[in-house]
């Protein structure tokens, strides 16, 4: 639902280019990705926030939560009800 445009804000904050394009719902990100830092996940956290005017509090973010760029996806649709 949200996957595009996590996968965007994901290509912008990681710079990954063309391989981001190819990034779909299963692809792994933590572990998988070398760019997704604990820096990085501050500022993937910090645009998904300004981008869908949620909030995320520190306890809310787990490894399953930047498993894959799918449930990514799904925990902004969760927050957004």
């Amino acid at each position: 639902m949200y996957l595009d445009d996590v996968k965007q804000i994901l290509i912008d904050i990681l710079n990954l280019g063309e391989q981001g394009h190819a990034m779909n719902a299963q692809t792994r990100l933590l572990g998988s990705l070398p760019e997704l830092d604990s820096m990085a996940v501050v500022n993937v956290i910090t645009a998904l926030e300004e981008l869908f005017g949620i909030a995320v509090q520190d306890d809310e973010i787990s490894a399953e939560t930047f498993d894959t760029l799918g449930s990514l996806a799904a925990f902004v649709a969760q927050k957004l009800g």
